[in-house]
Formats: structure tokens, C-alpha cells, sequence
């Protein structure tokens, strides 16, 4: 009788590990931009490698909910979501761990191990801003500007890359910083249409909040429509429109301080 207690003991504290594992995985992902689709197979996949005879995942915007069956125990589990900004490397980092937990390299004791190792890799700030200048000079470019917009363009999107990297570090609200990115490139390149420089100021004008737009979430938006996570998608596809929202105003407001009525000068 007391091997079978000590025994069912040692078979719940793996259950709860396994339990924490799977949560921590949908965590990571969710918080580093992964489509809803991911998190979910993700964790579920892990908790059936791991041992787990059932794993349910259910996300909603700002929380992860878990629940794993093992021998007629279930353990249920909510942790809350916060955005940590989108980073591809975490999500691979974490679908590696998955697959070799499937494939029985990584064991229960290496998956949280590895879990915990795992740090988000970001670039240099200045590389940042140069490549995001450069990106939108050359949409410039590529829409018929010539040299004069492509270095309006690159500066303009360089100086707001940097603005709102100076925001974001500061945890403005999303909202703010991209009103407030929106309005330093658009009070820049505007100058080049109330100026006249260049062959198609407009061009300049577009391009340099090219960085703002919010590409990702929108297809991540669809995607989890698509796939069944309808208040998942609603959600993004939500935050996505009012950050839009945000950088309009922002453009509007250079517009205005400019003395520009419309795109045409």
C-alpha cells in the first residue's frame, strides 16, 4: 500500500512538470508572435511526448489555459500572456525543443532545461535603424524615386526607427508610439513635398511610415480566423487596426503642423 502511494505520488509530480512544460512552451510562443494554430499543437504535441495521455490547450488574448490527463488525473493550468514583441528566433528555439522531446532525445529533466536557457536574440540597435532606413529608401526607390527621395526616405525612417525604439524602451503604450513615430517620419519627408525636392515627393511621403505597418499581426490575424481561434484573430486583428489608427493620426498631425492639405502639396 505505500509503494502504491510513494508510486502515485512520483506519477502526479511528473504529471504537474509535464504540466508546467507544456504551459511554458504555449507561453513562449504566444508571447514571441507565433500564430494561435502553433501554440496550441505545440504544447499538446510536447505533453504527448513527454508521457501526458491527454493534452487541451485554449488561448485567449491575454492567457493561456492548460489541462493534462494522465491515468484519470487531470491538472489544469492558467498562466497569463504578455506581449514580448515578435521574435522568430525564440519560436524556432522552441518548436527545436518539441520535435526532440517527439523524438525522444530530450527527456522531461533536458525540456525544462533547455526551456530555461533559451534567450531572445535581438540585433544591434543601430544595425536596426540603418536597415529600416535603407528598407524604406528602397521602396522609394522601387516606386520611381530618385536619389534625392531615396536619402529623404532613408533618413526620415531612420530617425523614426530610432524614435520609436526610444519610446518602446520606455513602455509608452503601442498606440503612442506609433503616433508618435508616424508623426517624426511624416514631419521629415513632408519637407521634401513643401519644398518641392526631388522627382515625386509623395513617394517619400509613403515610404518612410512604411516601417509602422503591421504586417505580421494582420496575418497572423487571418490565419487563426481561418483555423478556428476566432476571438484569437479578432483580437490581433484588432490591435493591429488601432496601432493603423494611431500611425494615421500621427501622419495627419505632420500633415497639419506642415501647413499640407493633402498628399498633392
Amino acid at each position: 500500500m505505500e509503494e502504491d502511494k510513494q508510486q502515485d505520488k512520483q506519477q502526479e509530480d511528473q504529471q504537474r512538470e509535464i504540466t508546467r512544460l507544456c504551459v511554458l512552451v504555449a507561453q513562449l510562443l504566444l508571447q514571441h508572435g507565433a500564430e494561435s494554430t502553433v501554440v496550441a499543437q505545440s504544447a499538446v504535441r510536447l505533453g504527448k511526448a513527454l508521457g501526458a495521455a491527454t493534452v487541451e490547450c485554449a488561448l485567449t488574448p491575454n492567457a493561456i489555459i492548460l489541462t493534462t490527463v494522465q491515468n484519470d488525473h487531470c491538472i489544469t493550468t492558467t498562466r497569463q500572456n504578455s506581449d514580448k514583441g515578435i521574435n522568430m528566433q525564440v519560436v524556432t528555439a522552441v518548436q527545436r525543443i518539441v520535435i526532440s522531446a517527439e523524438h525522444h532525445i530530450y527527456d522531461i529533466h533536458l525540456v525544462r532545461k533547455k526551456l530555461e536557457q533559451i534567450k531572445p536574440l535581438k540585433y544591434n540597435r543601430w544595425l536596426v535603424v540603418f536597415m529600416i532606413g535603407l528598407s524604406c529608401a528602397c521602396f522609394s526607390h522601387l516606386s520611381g524615386g530618385n536619389h534625392i527621395i531615396f536619402g529623404i526616405t532613408f533618413v526620415a525612417a531612420a530617425v523614426a526607427m530610432f524614435v520609436r525604439q526610444e519610446l518602446a524602451k520606455r513602455h509608452f503604450n503601442p498606440l503612442i508610439v506609433f503616433g508618435v513615430t508616424a508623426f517624426v517620419a511624416t514631419l521629415i519627408s513632408g519637407w521634401a513635398l513643401k519644398l518641392n525636392l526631388g522627382n515625386n515627393p509623395q513617394i517619400a511621403l509613403a515610404s518612410s511610415v512604411l516601417l509602422l505597418v503591421p504586417g505580421f499581426p494582420l496575418v497572423n490575424s487571418i490565419a487563426d480566423i481561418l483555423k478556428g481561434h476566432i476571438g484569437m484573430g479578432w483580437a490581433r486583428w484588432t490591435l493591429a487596426t488601432v496601432l493603423t489608427f494611431g500611425a494615421c493620426m500621427g501622419i495627419v498631425l505632420a500633415l497639419n503642423v506642415l501647413h499640407i492639405p493633402h498628399w498633392g502639396g
